[in-house]
């Protein structure tokens, strides 16, 4: 055939897409953390999902829901208020997927089976979704929460909590009653205090009809189409926690205004927005003058599904980049056989596995923490070291892996620019770092025998090492005793420390020494790449990612 003379060039040595791998079989350390808890059930449902996420319908539907943003509807065409949020129909592809999967709501599953591995499974789910898509993640996230913090009003969690545990995705702006499933949002935050919610000036009324009227604003108000959303208001008492509903018992849409959806650097499939309350309608939850407290209930296991989230995000992104890596030429050669790429991928490989492992070591101790004093006293502590650190770890990984892909990682083509946008997140959502490192510092004072229950599981798992790193431990907690400021060196410490012993149970000791060796025995380092000769790069990489 005779050459084209209008042609230029043919594309030829391109990545092909990344899509049709399975995110639960294909993940070697998932699979391991899981082991003990799966039967054949389990296992196939976790699989069925794994090929969901990994699927190229999860990804386009991704792409779309975040190509076409939330829209604000604040009156109708006869200038009734709305105050609705219109989403793209992939968005609610997402929702109706992720309900389904019980990601809002199957840690509180009253299946007897599945006692004492809920959270675990619950964390796999989501760990895997958060590789497809992030945003429909708030309201998952935050209407699991929320029972935690309805089981303090027996009254409210009896009406609600049949609507939460439903696994039917219902969209329509109808009230509760009406809807065959709900979610619940929150709003916490405000202008003047950000952080710091005693500082909020919302105001709350005992009304007549057993409900109060909650006069002021949010400058976060999360998911603003979900049914009810948890808010914290000043009554005489101090702080106090609520439940406001979308629509009034009584059928009519209740007073909150919606003021605009914040224009947010990521996340964008999701709804995010500052609201007014006009004497909207709720109701109280926990112990007037409380409310602190009783968030807390919820925040606690926000935070996990923050670190899980964010160790599914690490594992997408490097994925791309181990994919690319494999198919690319340069010089000569496929990239994954370039010495100083491969020691760049499986450095970042060991911080993957670890956030695995740990963020769901961490989950299996919210499962038994109820009746085991020592996993609830590991789960109070680790919680926000985990938090800080995976979240933390998350955009600088996210970056390398998009340095792998070159250029073709800064377009809008490539899934890379929405998980580099989506990486900061998690870390400022629920408690930035330094509150996360105040939360550890204070359950050292409040709880110190859970640093106790931490060191005996490091001693445990970590053979030789552990003596040494347990004694840097404790020194470091008596350090941030005495002096706070230096709190994010202990959080640190304390995270690496736990996710290198949960490493020893559930990955191949070389990759735990690998990571032992250069996270707590190794020197400071910026950026990765620096595995020397002593570890197999190569077979780092390999079983982190096995090829299909």
């Amino acid at each position: 055939m005779d050459h084209d003379p209008g042609t230029t060039h043919e594309v030829f040595n391109q990545t092909p897409p990344f899509a049709g791998r399975n995110l639960f079989s294909g993940d070697p350390v998932l699979r391991s953390a899981l082991d003990a808890l799966l039967d054949p059930q389990t296992e196939e449902d976790l699989t069925r999902a794994g090929a969901y996420w990994g699927s190229t319908d999860a990804l386009e539907m991704a792409r779309l829901a975040n190509s076409h943003t939330p829209t604000l509807r604040t009156h109708d065409a006869q200038g009734r208020r709305l105050d609705t949020v219109e989403f793209h129909p992939a968005y609610h592809a997402l929702m109706r997927r992720s309900v389904e999967g019980g990601l809002h709501c199957s840690a509180w599953d009253g299946d007897p089976t599945l006692t004492g591995r809920r959270h675990a499974l619950r964390a796999a789910r989501l760990y895997m979704t958060a590789q497809g898509e992030c945003g429909h993640l708030c309201p998952m996230t935050m209407t699991n929460a929320a029972i935690a913090a309805l089981k303090l009003s027996p009254e409210l969690l009896e009406t609600w909590l049949p609507r939460i545990v439903s696994r039917r995705y219902d969209y329509r702006f109808l009230p509760a009653d009406q809807k065959a499933g709900v979610t619940i949002g929150m709003g916490m935050t405000e202008k003047q205090g950000g952080t710091d919610v005693r500082a909020n000036t919302t105001r709350a009324e005992p009304g007549d009809d057993g409900m109060w009227r909650i006069t002021g604003h949010k400058w976060f108000f999360s998911a603003p189409m979900c049914d009810a959303f948890l808010v914290l208001a000043q009554t005489q008492a101090g702080p106090t926690c609520f439940l406001m509903p979308r629509f009034l018992p009584d059928g009519s849409v209740n007073r909150l205004r919606l003021q605009r959806l914040k224009d947010k650097l990521g996340n964008r499939s999701n709804a995010s927005s500052e609201v007014e309350f006009h004497g909207a309608g709720a109701w109280l939850v926990g112990e007037e003058g409380r409310g602190v407290a009783t968030i807390l209930e919820m925040v606690t296991m926000t935070r996990l599904d923050c670190a899980l989230a964010s160790a599914g995000q690490m594992r997408a992104a490097l994925g791309e980049a181990v994919h690319h890596a494999r198919h690319r030429q340069v010089f000569g050669a496929k990239l994954i056989d370039q010495p100083m790429m491969t020691r760049v991928l499986a450095d970042m490989a060991l911080d993957v596995a670890a956030a695995t492992a740990l963020t769901m070591r961490l989950a299996r101790a919210f499962d038994h923490a109820p009746k085991n004093e020592r996993e609830a006293l590991f789960a109070r502590l680790v919680t926000p070291a985990a938090k800080y650190w995976v979240c933390k770890a998350t955009p600088a990984l996210v970056y390398e892996a998009m340095e792998c892909l070159g250029g073709n990682g800064y377009v809008e083509e490539s899934p890379m620019a929405r998980l580099y946008r989506e990486a900061p997140l998690d870390a400022i959502w629920e408690g930035a770092g330094n509150v996360m490192c105040l939360d550890v510092l204070r359950a050292l004072q409040k709880q110190p025998q859970s640093l106790d229950a931490v060191i005996g599981e490091v001693e445990r798992d970590l053979g030789s090492s552990g003596p040494v790193s347990s004694q840097v431990l404790k020194a470091a907690a008596r350090a941030c005793v005495a002096d706070p400021g230096s709190s994010r060196i202990l959080t640190e410490q304390l995270a690496l420390t736990v996710a290198a012993a949960c490493l020893r149970q559930v990955a191949p000791r070389a990759v735990a020494d690998a990571f032992i060796d250069t996270r707590l025995g190794g020197q400071w380092r910026a950026t990765y790449g620096m595995l020397d000769s002593r570890f197999d790069a190569k077979a780092l990489v390999e079983y982190a990612f096995p090829e299909s």
